[in-house]
Protein backbone atom coordinates (compact mmCIF):
# COMPACT_ATOMS: atom_id res chain seq x y z
CA UNK A 1 0.00 0.00 0.00
CA UNK A 2 1.56 3.60 -0.98
CA UNK A 3 -0.06 6.56 0.82
CA UNK A 4 0.71 9.91 0.15
CA UNK A 5 1.93 12.08 3.30
CA UNK A 6 2.94 15.78 3.97
CA UNK A 7 4.38 17.23 6.78
CA UNK A 8 3.47 21.09 7.34
CA UNK A 9 4.81 23.74 10.10
CA UNK A 10 1.73 24.88 11.49
CA UNK A 11 1.36 28.30 13.22
CA UNK A 12 4.19 29.33 11.72
CA UNK A 13 4.93 31.79 8.39
CA UNK A 14 8.31 30.04 7.50
CA UNK A 15 9.64 26.70 7.82
CA UNK A 16 11.54 25.15 10.68
CA UNK A 17 9.08 27.19 13.74
CA UNK A 18 6.09 26.88 14.42
CA UNK A 19 4.74 23.00 14.94
CA UNK A 20 5.52 20.06 12.52
CA UNK A 21 2.47 17.94 12.01
CA UNK A 22 2.28 14.78 9.53
CA UNK A 23 -1.07 14.69 7.64
CA UNK A 24 -1.92 11.82 6.01
CA UNK A 25 -4.91 11.47 3.15
CA UNK A 26 -6.89 8.10 3.13
CA UNK A 27 -9.83 7.17 1.35
CA UNK A 28 -11.28 5.03 3.97
CA UNK A 29 -10.27 4.32 7.80
CA UNK A 30 -6.97 1.59 8.08
CA UNK A 31 -7.38 -0.05 11.30
CA UNK A 32 -6.63 1.92 14.48
CA UNK A 33 -3.16 -0.56 15.20
CA UNK A 34 -1.95 0.89 11.62
CA UNK A 35 -3.00 4.71 12.58
CA UNK A 36 -0.92 4.58 15.57
CA UNK A 37 2.09 2.52 13.97
CA UNK A 38 2.46 5.52 11.62
CA UNK A 39 1.95 7.83 13.93
CA UNK A 40 4.74 6.09 15.95
CA UNK A 41 7.00 5.89 12.76
CA UNK A 42 7.04 9.48 12.05
CA UNK A 43 7.94 10.72 15.70
CA UNK A 44 6.35 13.74 15.37
CA UNK A 45 3.90 14.95 18.63
CA UNK A 46 0.77 14.53 15.74
CA UNK A 47 0.12 12.63 12.73
CA UNK A 48 -3.46 13.41 11.23
CA UNK A 49 -5.70 11.44 9.32
CA UNK A 50 -8.51 12.14 6.97
CA UNK A 51 -11.93 10.56 4.61
CA UNK A 52 -13.77 12.16 2.24
CA UNK A 53 -17.49 12.90 3.66
CA UNK A 54 -19.89 9.88 3.30
CA UNK A 55 -23.17 10.16 1.54
CA UNK A 56 -24.52 10.78 5.82
CA UNK A 57 -21.65 13.59 6.98
CA UNK A 58 -23.29 16.29 5.62
CA UNK A 59 -20.11 17.57 3.33
CA UNK A 60 -17.76 17.40 7.09
CA UNK A 61 -14.37 15.49 6.46
CA UNK A 62 -13.42 12.81 8.77
CA UNK A 63 -10.70 13.56 10.84
CA UNK A 64 -8.76 11.91 13.36
CA UNK A 65 -5.28 12.63 15.54
CA UNK A 66 -2.42 10.53 16.78
CA UNK A 67 0.46 11.18 18.88
CA UNK A 68 3.50 8.91 18.35
CA UNK A 69 1.63 6.65 21.61
CA UNK A 70 -2.00 7.67 21.67
CA UNK A 71 -4.84 9.03 19.51
CA UNK A 72 -6.07 12.44 21.20
CA UNK A 73 -9.44 13.88 21.83
CA UNK A 74 -8.64 17.34 20.24
CA UNK A 75 -5.68 19.00 18.19
CA UNK A 76 -5.07 22.60 17.41
CA UNK A 77 -1.82 22.52 15.15
CA UNK A 78 -2.47 19.22 12.80
CA UNK A 79 -6.08 20.35 12.23
CA UNK A 80 -4.36 23.60 10.69
CA UNK A 81 -1.88 21.55 9.01
CA UNK A 82 -5.00 19.30 7.30
CA UNK A 83 -6.52 22.37 6.66
CA UNK A 84 -3.78 24.23 5.11
CA UNK A 85 -3.47 20.57 2.65
CA UNK A 86 -6.81 20.72 1.74
CA UNK A 87 -7.51 24.49 1.24
CA UNK A 88 -4.39 26.13 -0.54
CA UNK A 89 -2.63 22.54 -2.08
CA UNK A 90 -5.33 19.76 -2.72
CA UNK A 91 -7.88 22.43 -3.60
CA UNK A 92 -6.49 26.47 -3.76
CA UNK A 93 -9.02 28.47 -2.86
CA UNK A 94 -11.17 26.79 -0.80
CA UNK A 95 -12.65 29.26 2.00
CA UNK A 96 -13.93 26.77 4.64
CA UNK A 97 -13.38 23.10 5.43
CA UNK A 98 -15.56 21.17 8.29
CA UNK A 99 -14.21 18.05 10.23
CA UNK A 100 -16.59 15.44 11.62
CA UNK A 101 -14.18 13.76 14.90
CA UNK A 102 -15.15 10.87 16.95
CA UNK A 103 -14.03 13.41 20.42
CA UNK A 104 -14.82 16.67 19.60
CA UNK A 105 -17.71 17.39 17.39
CA UNK A 106 -18.03 19.32 14.35
CA UNK A 107 -15.08 21.59 13.73
CA UNK A 108 -14.95 24.30 11.05
CA UNK A 109 -11.61 26.06 9.75
CA UNK A 110 -11.97 29.37 7.34
CA UNK A 111 -9.99 31.60 5.57
CA UNK A 112 -10.05 34.79 7.65
CA UNK A 113 -8.31 38.00 7.43
CA UNK A 114 -5.27 36.27 4.94
CA UNK A 115 -4.75 33.41 7.73
CA UNK A 116 -7.02 29.85 8.76
CA UNK A 117 -9.02 29.94 11.52
CA UNK A 118 -10.16 26.86 13.74
CA UNK A 119 -13.24 27.09 14.92
CA UNK A 120 -12.88 25.33 18.49
CA UNK A 121 -14.62 24.10 21.95
CA UNK A 122 -14.11 26.51 24.85
CA UNK A 123 -12.49 24.34 27.89
CA UNK A 124 -12.48 27.17 30.62
CA UNK A 125 -10.61 26.01 33.50
CA UNK A 126 -11.53 25.71 37.07
CA UNK A 127 -9.98 24.94 40.59
CA UNK A 128 -9.45 21.34 40.75
CA UNK A 129 -10.64 19.31 43.86
CA UNK A 130 -6.66 18.34 44.54
CA UNK A 131 -3.42 18.82 43.08
CA UNK A 132 -0.93 16.19 41.76
CA UNK A 133 1.35 15.54 44.44
CA UNK A 134 4.69 16.38 42.64
CA UNK A 135 3.24 18.64 39.81
CA UNK A 136 5.00 21.59 40.82
CA UNK A 137 8.21 19.70 41.93
CA UNK A 138 8.85 18.30 38.39
CA UNK A 139 7.65 21.62 36.79
CA UNK A 140 10.70 23.24 39.49
CA UNK A 141 10.96 27.08 39.18
CA UNK A 142 9.12 29.37 41.28
CA UNK A 143 5.88 28.94 43.28
CA UNK A 144 2.73 29.48 40.17
CA UNK A 145 0.12 32.61 41.54
CA UNK A 146 -2.52 29.80 40.24
CA UNK A 147 -3.23 26.22 39.54
CA UNK A 148 -6.35 25.76 37.37
CA UNK A 149 -7.38 22.79 35.60
CA UNK A 150 -9.58 21.74 32.84
CA UNK A 151 -8.84 18.73 30.28
CA UNK A 152 -4.65 19.63 31.23
CA UNK A 153 -3.48 21.40 34.27
CA UNK A 154 -3.24 25.36 33.78
CA UNK A 155 -0.19 26.59 35.89
CA UNK A 156 0.02 30.47 36.16
CA UNK A 157 3.02 32.55 36.78
CA UNK A 158 3.69 36.00 37.64
CA UNK A 159 6.08 36.74 34.37
CA UNK A 160 6.92 35.42 31.04
CA UNK A 161 10.98 35.02 31.83
CA UNK A 162 9.86 32.20 35.03
CA UNK A 163 7.94 30.43 31.68
CA UNK A 164 10.87 29.85 29.24
CA UNK A 165 13.33 29.27 32.37
CA UNK A 166 11.26 26.32 33.25
CA UNK A 167 13.03 22.62 32.70
CA UNK A 168 10.79 20.13 33.87
CA UNK A 169 11.33 16.99 35.34
CA UNK A 170 9.16 14.73 32.49
CA UNK A 171 9.64 12.10 34.70
CA UNK A 172 7.88 13.18 37.48
CA UNK A 173 5.13 14.22 35.03
CA UNK A 174 5.03 10.58 33.85
CA UNK A 175 1.80 10.05 36.49
CA UNK A 176 -0.25 13.14 36.47
CA UNK A 177 -3.86 12.61 36.59
CA UNK A 178 -4.65 15.17 33.93
CA UNK A 179 -4.17 14.82 30.48
CA UNK A 180 -1.14 17.46 29.81
CA UNK A 181 0.21 20.67 31.79
CA UNK A 182 -0.10 23.96 30.54
CA UNK A 183 2.15 26.77 31.66
CA UNK A 184 1.48 30.56 31.09
CA UNK A 185 2.13 34.14 32.15
CA UNK A 186 1.35 37.52 30.81
CA UNK A 187 3.13 38.72 27.92
CA UNK A 188 6.30 40.49 28.04
CA UNK A 189 6.80 42.10 24.17
CA UNK A 190 4.61 44.52 22.49
CA UNK A 191 1.79 42.98 21.04
CA UNK A 192 1.76 39.54 22.73
CA UNK A 193 -0.85 38.98 25.91
CA UNK A 194 -0.14 35.97 26.81
CA UNK A 195 3.01 33.17 26.59
CA UNK A 196 2.35 29.62 27.48
CA UNK A 197 4.49 25.74 27.29
CA UNK A 198 2.65 22.54 27.05
CA UNK A 199 4.40 19.35 28.97
CA UNK A 200 2.83 15.66 27.64
CA UNK A 201 5.38 13.15 27.97
CA UNK A 202 2.76 10.34 28.78
CA UNK A 203 1.01 11.28 25.59
CA UNK A 204 4.49 10.55 23.84
CA UNK A 205 4.98 14.19 23.50
CA UNK A 206 7.47 15.62 26.24
CA UNK A 207 6.75 19.45 25.45
CA UNK A 208 5.00 20.39 22.28
CA UNK A 209 6.28 23.22 20.15
CA UNK A 210 2.69 24.54 19.64
CA UNK A 211 -0.51 23.70 21.03
CA UNK A 212 -4.16 24.54 19.64
CA UNK A 213 -6.07 22.78 21.74
CA UNK A 214 -4.18 24.31 25.01
CA UNK A 215 -5.68 27.69 23.51
CA UNK A 216 -8.93 26.00 24.40
CA UNK A 217 -8.18 26.36 27.70
CA UNK A 218 -5.64 29.54 27.80
CA UNK A 219 -8.44 32.07 25.47
CA UNK A 220 -11.06 32.33 28.13
CA UNK A 221 -8.80 32.15 30.99
CA UNK A 222 -6.91 35.34 30.05
CA UNK A 223 -10.15 37.09 28.16
CA UNK A 224 -11.43 36.74 31.93
CA UNK A 225 -8.33 38.14 33.48
CA UNK A 226 -7.50 40.89 31.01
CA UNK A 227 -11.42 41.37 29.61
CA UNK A 228 -10.88 40.86 26.13
CA UNK A 229 -12.19 39.03 23.84
CA UNK A 230 -8.96 39.33 21.08
CA UNK A 231 -5.94 38.26 22.22
CA UNK A 232 -2.58 37.45 20.64
CA UNK A 233 -0.84 34.61 22.02
CA UNK A 234 3.19 33.27 21.75
CA UNK A 235 3.97 29.75 22.44
CA UNK A 236 7.40 30.22 23.86
CA UNK A 237 9.52 26.60 22.98
CA UNK A 238 12.39 26.62 21.40
CA UNK A 239 10.62 26.32 17.88
CA UNK A 240 7.84 28.91 19.15
CA UNK A 241 4.70 29.89 17.16
CA UNK A 242 2.13 32.74 17.21
CA UNK A 243 -1.12 32.30 17.29
CA UNK A 244 -4.40 34.79 17.05
CA UNK A 245 -7.06 34.43 20.00
CA UNK A 246 -10.79 35.06 20.20
CA UNK A 247 -13.29 34.09 22.55
CA UNK A 248 -17.05 33.66 21.29
CA UNK A 249 -18.80 32.26 23.93
CA UNK A 250 -18.56 29.03 23.83
CA UNK A 251 -16.66 28.15 21.04
CA UNK A 252 -12.73 29.83 20.65
CA UNK A 253 -11.54 30.94 17.32
CA UNK A 254 -7.33 30.36 16.61
CA UNK A 255 -6.00 31.64 13.75
CA UNK A 256 -2.22 31.28 12.09
CA UNK A 257 -0.30 30.60 9.80
CA UNK A 258 1.14 26.90 8.26
CA UNK A 259 4.31 26.33 5.41
CA UNK A 260 4.56 23.13 3.98
CA UNK A 261 7.68 21.15 4.43
CA UNK A 262 7.91 18.24 2.62
CA UNK A 263 5.66 15.59 0.53
CA UNK A 264 6.03 12.35 -0.14
CA UNK A 265 4.90 8.87 0.39
CA UNK A 266 4.39 5.96 2.90
CA UNK A 267 4.88 2.01 1.61
CA UNK A 268 3.37 -0.12 4.12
Amino acid sequence: MRLPIYQIDAFTSAAFGGNPAAVVPLDTWLPDATLQAIAMENNLSETAFFVPPGPQDDGAWGLRWFTPAVEVDLCGHATLATAHLMMNILHPGTERVVFRTQKAGLLTVVREEGRLTLDFPARPPQTPDRVHDGLIAALGGPAPVAILAARDYLVVYDDAAAVRALTPDMAGLLGIDRFAVIVTAPGDEPGVDFVSRFFAPAKGVPEDPVTGSAHCTLIPYWAQRLNADRLSARQVSRRGGALTCRLDGDRVRIGGDAVLFLEGYIHI
